[in-house]
């Protein structure tokens, strides 16, 4: 699985003019699920997202964690994550997990982030045209991998 996460100060998912999910302050994750995935992937990853310290503490040192800070994370399924680019300029999906495999880790991963946080994880719509906003932090963006995590 493979994740980019963005610090915001708010973010929004509107479907077909209707925002289906929105928070303020926190985490927007662009979830891609990848055939060979596992629920330990998402165990690492949500324990992952809940825990990475890049939210600043009364220092400015990114020293906090979106927990810590009282923060929100809105997850948004992105197959387009598991690109390939190596031939030619038209990226191949071919590693994307099928809906059958990906809709339940998503889902999977968008629960355990909010046992672990405390709160609902706002979520897109998998498979929707999804229209994304968002006020990026600082800018901070971190890709995390789980497949690179030994």
């Amino acid at each position: 699985m493979r994740l980019v996460i963005q610090r915001v100060g708010e973010a929004s998912v509107t479907i077909d003019g209707e925002v289906v999910g929105a928070i303020g302050r926190g985490l927007l994750v662009l979830v891609g699920v990848e055939h060979g995935d596992t629920e330990a992937d998402v165990d690492w990853l949500a324990a992952k997202t809940v825990a990475l310290r890049i939210f600043e503490d009364e220092a400015g040192v990114m020293n906090r964690s979106v927990s810590d800070v009282g923060g929100e994370v809105l997850a948004v399924s992105q197959f387009t994550l598991t690109a390939s680019t190596r031939k030619g300029n038209r990226p191949s999906y071919i590693r994307a997990a099928g809906h059958d495999v990906a809709v339940p880790m998503y889902e999977s991963y968008c629960r355990k982030v909010g046992v672990l946080l405390g709160r609902k994880t706002g979520q897109g719509r998998f498979g929707a045209d999804m229209k994304v906003s968002l006020v990026n932090d600082g800018p901070v963006t971190i890709i995390i991998d789980s497949r690179l995590r030994e």
